[in-house]
């Protein structure tokens, strides 16, 4: 079940300067970074609300986030959908034949997550996020 909004990710070419807009002009608060290699990008969170906004800084211009940058010079990247069993959605998602990029969960910023394709939804990137504790 989808249970809220979790986040809108935002393509930028340089997390530090994204956070002076972000963090010190609208004063969202941080809540986390990591560079995650697999997906080729260093992400940062930062909560507004009840959701958050997820910075993705491209590790390099050949990666499908370095080119979004190129391309469009950054901005919206796609929304994520929190749900409680990741696994089961991609399941369904699979089932009503919905094209996807990810063909079993993997880990993300936001937890365990995977992507429905943009063919899929009229040309918006999905993802779908199961939030895990952390130690």
């Amino acid at each position: 079940m989808l249970k809220r909004i979790h986040h809108i990710g935002v393509v930028v070419p340089s997390l530090e300067e994204a956070y002076r807009f972000w963090r010190d002009a609208l004063g969202l608060e941080f809540t986390k970074s990591a560079t995650i290699e697999e997906q080729g990008v260093k992400a940062a969170l930062l909560k507004v609300g009840e959701s958050e906004i997820e910075l993705l800084q491209p590790l390099s211009p050949d990666n499908g986030v370095g080119k979004f940058l190129a391309r469009r010079g950054g901005g919206l990247h796609h929304l994520c959908f929190e749900t409680d069993d990741v696994a089961r959605e991609l399941e369904g998602a699979r089932a009503r034949g919905l094209d996807l990029i990810d063909q079993k969960p993997r880990k993300g910023l936001a937890g365990m997550i995977f992507f429905l394709h943009p063919k899929a939804t009229r040309g918006v990137l999905v993802e779908y996020a199961q939030p895990v504790e952390e130690d």
